[in-house]
């Protein structure tokens, strides 16, 4: 997911490189890259810290959802499913894709699962759509339609669905904090959300919270490297501090105390734990072809401007805008989706908190070998990361929100009302319905017809065509009587 943008790489060095020093020179392409061992491990860890708040943030998404069957993931076994899958995907893409690229468990698509597809199936279930749409994206990587399918959605549409789902991540994370709340419709009201509890903010939580998020925008405003795993620290601190001294009757899912043991052993028990086919089952064939799909193109989308954006920044790409060797650095994300399920950390995909390594002088795999590594050491502090209450870390949820928002939102032709329209609408249907997979769908027709509506048809791809006719199909479902 999108967070803070950092400066541009250190120039290359001068042509002619020095000649390989060590096998690990040569393997990585160290030196032909104009960078330094140094370089890639103080990358590395810039990199980590910057994406460490995942840590905190998945289990805490997926802990606080239950399935159609009342059930909870462990927050413990969470902790270890999103540090292990992290560590293994992010080593996996240093060695085979050679970028300075980290994946973990994404934002956004992890709400899509936990609000989507786990209410309407059990766990294993959903988590086995996860796995298929990984087994696409691979199948779609080794046929070369991936690339052919990105250019079937406009590229206005793509930011508008990515300013959604950052809107739905502020609003989770505003909800989560409870620093608002709904309100019950025993209060026959058309308002459906009010602030606190009770139409006021109080109780030292939601002071935690609004503090979180001013440090949070503080740090970032002052470009401070990891600001967000900063403001979680600290916060998590005075949240500790607030607890011994004071009488707060409840911090929701996670209480704020020191664990007697900061250390513990793993806990794989969501590991392998997932159904392929068992949600079909649940909610029919065409509904889960549309969540398999609304999984497969949220990380489609997401890692693939990651990929095109870290490569860039680190100067990986050619004179025309070309990626070589991309392939590898997509099948590895195709598998990272499909680990994430298997494991039940939700997909995983690139973190564009990759270009703080960068910016550090990152240019090669041993960067993303380093933060792979780092996510290792961290898989035996479960503790540590479970003390975390939500209204420490749900502030990094607004700030990773905005800046979402904030580098798509100028990317999109606004004057032009075919694209401004439908982008507009699935950006604002995805938290007002409370659905990604309702401002896909809706954004998706709204183009069909306003193409065809002004005469430019024929600018309309055959595969949008065709996807937003299996949405007006799964949207008159209910009228026609097929749920």
């Amino acid at each position: 997911m999108s967070t803070t943008a950092t400066a541009k790489a250190p120039s290359p060095e001068p042509s002619g490189s020095p000649e390989p020093s060590s096998g690990l020179d040569r393997f990585f392409r160290i030196s032909e890259r104009g960078s330094t061992v140094a370089r890639e491990v103080r990358g590395g860890f810039a990199t980590f810290f910057a994406m460490a708040y995942i840590i905190v943030l998945n289990p805490i998404i997926l802990g606080s959802a239950k399935d159609m069957y009342g059930h909870q993931l462990d927050g413990g076994q969470l902790v270890t499913a999103t540090v292990l899958t992290a560590a293994f995907t992010t080593l996996l893409m240093g060695v085979i894709g050679n970028v300075p690229i980290a994946l973990a468990a994404g934002l956004g698509v992890n709400t899509v699962v936990a609000l989507q597809l786990a209410p309407r199936m059990s766990w294993p279930d959903a988590m086995g759509m996860v796995v298929l749409a990984g087994i696409v994206v691979m199948l779609l990587v080794a046929t070369g339609l991936r690339e052919r399918v990105m250019s079937a959605v406009p590229a206005g549409l793509r930011k508008g669905i990515a300013i959604g789902i950052g809107l739905f991540i502020m609003l989770i994370g505003l909800v989560d904090s409870g620093f608002v709340s709904r309100i019950p419709d025993a209060a026959h009201t058309t308002v459906p959300l009010q602030l606190g509890g009770d139409g006021h903010l109080t109780g030292w939580p939601v002071l935690v919270f609004a503090l979180g998020v001013l440090l949070t925008l503080a740090l970032i405003v002052r470009k401070v490297p990891g600001a967000i795993l900063i403001s979680i620290v600290v916060m998590t601190i005075v949240a500790m501090v607030i607890n011994a001294v004071a009488d707060v009757p409840s911090w929701g899912l996670t209480t704020p105390e020191w664990p007697g043991n900061p250390v513990a052993s793993p806990d794989f028990g969501l590991f392998w734990e997932f159904s392929l086919f068992g949600g079909f089952h649940k909610v029919g064939v065409l509904t889960g072809v549309l969540f398999v799909f609304t999984v497969l193109l949220s990380c489609f989308f997401d890692a693939m401007g990651t990929i095109l954006g870290v490569g860039d920044e680190a100067g990986l790409t050619d004179k025309d805008g070309n990626f070589p060797g991309i392939n590898k650095v997509l099948l590895v994300d195709g598998l990272a989706v499909a680990s994430g399920g298997a494991t039940s950390s939700s997909a995983t995909t690139c973190f564009v908190e990759s270009t703080a390594g960068v910016g550090e002088g990152a240019r090669t795999g041993l960067a993303s070998v380093v933060t792979g590594g780092l996510f290792s050491v961290a898989l035996f502090l479960t503790p540590l990361a479970t003390m975390v209450p939500s209204q420490a870390a749900t502030p990094a949820l607004l700030a990773v929100g905005f800046l979402i928002m904030a580098g798509s939102v100028r990317d999109i032709d606004w004057s032009d009302f075919t694209i401004a329209v439908p982008a507009f609408l699935a950006m604002v249907m995805m938290p007002f319905t409370y659905s990604i997979t309702n401002g896909i769908g809706i954004g998706f027709i709204a183009f069909s017809v306003l193409r065809l509506a002004a005469g430019r048809g024929r600018e309309v791809p055959v595969a949008m065509y065709v996807v937003s006719a299996v949405f007006v199909f799964y949207y008159a479902m209910p009228a026609l009587g097929l749920t």
